[in-house]
C-alpha cells in the first residue's frame, strides 16, 4: 500500500479493522487474570458479558470476559508512541509539562498530552504555564477554546493523538460544555468461552509471631507493642508479620478461555467528520491531507503497541496466534482487502503524509510546547507528597 492508495480509501471508505485471535503466553488451558472493577456489591469484579457469536454458521451466546479496555487499549497506543518519541524514531506534536526543576520528594519529570489522562485538556496542563501565562490564556492555549469539528486545526497543530483516541474539554473554561470528539480508532481484548476459576493465598511467619501478640501503630509509621487495654490493638499481620490463614478467592480467581481477541477499528467516517481550515479558509486538499496523516498516525500507534507486546498485567501475557493484518472496508459492496502493515512500513506513510499536508500549509509542530507548572499545582503537588510520605490515609 502507498499513500495514494491510502488517501483514496480515507476519502470514501468505511473503516480499517484488525481482528487477530490471541492465547494466553502459557498456551492454550492457562489461566490469565482479567482487570478488576468495583462492582455493585462495591467488591472487586471482572467485566464480564454474554456475547453473540457465529458457531458452525449458528448464532450462539456465550460468556466472555473483558482483558483490556477501549481506555486501556487508547493507553498503551499512547505509551508506544511516547517511547518511540523518547527513540527519536517519531515526531508528533506535543504540549509537555515539564516539572523536573521544582523540588519534589518524588521526582516526575516530564508529563507530555500522551501521557494526561485527559490529553490536553488535561488539568496537569491547564494548571501549567507558558512564558509565565496560564497555559489556557497562553496564544496557545487559547486556541482550544474555539476547536469543534467544524475546526479541528489547532488540535491537530498541536495534539493529534485527541483527534484519534478522543477528548472532552470539560477541565477548560467552558466545562462541561467544552468542545468533545469522540474516537475514530478504538481497540480492545475480549475473552471468549470464559470459565472463572478460583485462587488461594496465605503466609506463614518463618518467626511464628502469634496472633495474640497485639500492637499499636505510631504516627511516624513504626508501632509498639500494645498494652492489655489499649483501644487501637492490631493483630501483628497488620504491620506484615505473623500468619495469614490460607483463603480461597471464586470471584477474581482467573480465568481460562477458548480464546481471546483484540478487535481494533480506525473509523474513516469519524476522521472525515473533521474539517481543518488554514487561516479561516476551507479547502478540500486540506482536508484530505490532514485526515490522511490521522490515519497514518492511527497506523503507527497501532504498530507500534503490537510490537511492545501483551503483557497486559501480573499473570496476562498473551500471544497472537497470527501477524496482524488490517481488512480494509471499503464502499458498501465491494471486496474487503487485507494488507499487512507494520511499523517501519507505517512511518514511512506517516512522514509522508506530514509532509504534504505540511507543504499546504497546514501547521504541525515538530517540537514540544513546554510548559512549566504554576505555583498553586507547585504546592498543591508538594503537599500531596508530604502527605503521601507521612503515611496519611487518602480521603474521598
Amino acid at each position: 500500500m502507498n499513500l495514494e492508495s491510502l488517501t483514496k480509501i480515507v476519502q470514501s471508505g468505511a473503516a480499517f479493522r484488525s481482528r487477530i485471535r490471541i492465547q494466553p503466553a502459557g498456551g492454550e488451558g492457562d489461566k490469565v487474570f482479567p482487570p478488576t472493577y468495583l462492582g455493585s456489591n462495591n467488591k472487586a469484579s471482572y467485566a464480564t458479558e454474554k456475547r453473540v457469536v457465529n458457531i458452525e454458521d449458528k448464532p450462539t451466546s456465550i460468556d466472555c470476559v473483558l482483558l483490556d479496555s477501549v481506555q486501556s487499549q487508547a493507553n498503551r497506543m499512547e505509551e508506544a508512541l511516547q517511547q518511540a518519541v523518547d527513540e527519536k524514531r517519531l515526531q508528533i506534536p506535543l504540549v509537555e509539562v515539564d516539572f523536573t526543576k521544582i523540588e519534589l520528594i518524588d521526582p516526575i519529570g516530564k508529563i507530555t498530552s500522551l501521557q494526561a489522562p485527559h490529553r490536553v485538556a488535561d488539568a496537569l496542563l491547564r494548571d501549567a504555564e507558558l512564558d509565565g501565562v496560564p497555559f489556557r490564556k497562553s496564544a496557545v492555549g487559547m486556541q482550544l477554546d474555539a476547536v469543534s469539528n467544524r475546526n479541528a486545526t489547532p488540535l491537530y497543530e498541536i495534539c493529534p493523538t485527541a483527534l484519534l483516541f478522543g477528548m472532552w474539554d470539560s477541565t477548560g473554561p467552558k466545562g462541561g460544555l467544552g468542545a468533545k470528539f469522540a474516537r475514530a480508532l478504538v481497540s480492545e481484548i475480549v475473552g471468549f468461552g470464559v470459565g472463572v476459576g478460583s485462587k488461594t493465598s496465605s503466609r506463614i511467619d518463618p518467626a511464628q509471631i502469634r496472633a495474640q501478640a497485639k500492637v499499636v501503630e505510631d504516627k511516624d509509621g513504626g508501632w509498639h507493642l500494645a498494652g492489655a487495654k489499649d483501644k487501637k490493638a492490631k493483630s501483628p499481620s497488620e504491620i506484615n508479620h505473623g500468619n495469614i490463614p490460607p483463603t480461597i478467592d471464586t470471584v477474581t480467581g482467573g480465568v481460562t478461555l477458548e480464546y481471546a481477541e483484540q478487535i481494533t477499528v480506525i473509523s474513516l467516517p469519524a476522521l472525515r467528520r473533521l474539517r481543518f481550515p488554514v487561516n479561516g479558509e476551507y479547502k478540500l486538499e486540506y482536508d484530505q491531507a490532514a485526515r490522511t496523516v490521522l490515519m497514518c498516525l492511527g497506523l503507527v500507534s497501532v504498530a507500534l503497541a503490537n510490537e511492545t507486546g501483551l503483557d497486559l498485567r501480573s499473570r496476562c501475557v498473551l500471544w497472537p496466534e497470527s501477524s496482524p493484518k488490517w481488512e480494509i472496508l471499503g464502499k458498501p459492496g465491494t471486496k474487503v482487502d487485507t494488507v499487512e502493515i507494520d511499523s517501519e512500513k507505517a512511518l514511512a506513510l506517516y512522514g509522508e503524509a506530514v509532509s504534504i499536508a505540511t507543504s499546504l500549509g497546514l501547521p504541525y509542530l515538530t517540537e514540544p510546547v513546554s510548559l512549566l507548572p504554576g505555583n498553586s499545582l507547585v504546592a498543591l503537588l508538594q503537599r500531596s507528597q508530604e502527605l503521601a510520605a507521612a503515611g496519611e490515609a487518602e480521603d474521598e
